[in-house]
């Protein structure tokens, strides 16, 4: 059963940096688009950043350009994202995901709190 982990949330003043990892145990993710979303409180989850598998190729929202970047690591099997210059409104459960037609997999989510 495929699974995804993520890691490396927390809390973290404005203006600060955290990086999250996607990992997916015993499985190669270097096939794969891997997409991070997030959630807060009372909103809809929505899309932060994907990377392609095929040429690396990225796409970041609005909100996010510029202050994050996706990257992966196919010889860790890992997808990270770098997210500096933290906002209170980033403040989110972020996801990350991964489509195998004709399934979608998601993690478990891992809480990002920026706040003074």
């Amino acid at each position: 059963q495929l699974q995804l982990v993520e890691s490396g949330g927390g809390l973290v003043q404005p203006g600060g940096s955290l990086r999250l990892s996607c990992a997916a145990p015993g499985f190669n993710l270097d096939r794969y688009a891997i997409g991070w979303f997030r959630q807060a409180p009372g909103k809809e989850r929505e899309g932060v950043s994907c990377i392609s598998f095929i040429d690396g190729h990225t796409y970041y929202a609005d909100s996010v350009q510029g202050r994050f970047t996706i990257s992966r690591d196919n010889a860790k099997n890992t997808v990270y994202l770098q997210m500096n210059s933290l906002k209170p409104e980033d403040t989110a459960v972020y996801y990350c995901r991964m489509f195998i037609a004709p399934s979608v997999y998601w993690g478990q989510g891992t809480q990002v709190t920026v706040s003074s």
